[in-house]
């Protein structure tokens, strides 16, 4: 029941985040609801058996970036998984459909698009400040995995449960969508 609460409040957050970040205030709802949807399937699910089978176990090198980690100049960390080798990078004002992990550093997984068998669809200009600069590294295909410093993760948000320091994501780049025209799915 403990980690109900803790995805109850994790997807709060991430629900008030986007409301916060959105311009549109239509789209925003709609994206808030589906967020709030999501939630409600995970922790009725959470108590099961399944859902405890669900958890995907951290990597290895959680608690750190490893020493041949490339570094961004605002301290996000990364390794390429795989390189789909293909050529369109996302920019702030496409959405972008991912799968993808985030764990703590202490490698409890905190959320992930995999359990839930579907893709998660972003506005990529409303996601924390570490997505933003981290995602349009990749191109479509690409996997990688980041460590996002708290500071471009929730460490600046006040609410209660957002988990804090730097957080680990593994993260699969499954589409674009440019401004009217989808680029991959």
């Amino acid at each position: 029941m403990r980690s109900s609460r803790k995805l109850a409040a994790l997807a709060g957050i991430a629900a008030f985040a986007l409301l916060a970040a959105c311009s549109d205030q239509e789209q925003a709802e709609q994206e808030a609801d589906a967020m709030a949807e999501r939630t409600r399937r995970t922790i009725e699910q959470d108590s099961s058996p399944q859902a405890q089978e669900q958890a995907i176990p951290a990597p290895d090198n959680v608690s750190a970036p490893p020493e041949d980690a490339e570094t961004t100049p605002s301290g996000i960390a990364y390794r390429v998984l795989e390189d789909a080798d293909t050529e369109v990078h996302p920019k702030a004002s496409d959405r972008i459909t991912v799968h993808y992990t985030g764990w703590t550093i202490d490698g409890q997984m905190f959320d992930s698009s995999i359990p839930r068998g579907q893709p998660a669809t972003f506005p990529l200009d409303q996601l924390i400040p570490g997505w933003q600069q981290a995602i349009p590294l990749m191109t479509v295909g690409d996997k990688y995995r980041f460590w996002i410093p708290g500071e471009l993760a929730y460490d600046n948000s006040t609410r209660p449960g957002a988990p804090k320091g730097m957080l680990v994501f593994d993260i699969e780049l499954l589409g674009i969508e440019q401004q009217g025209q989808e680029t991959a799915q």
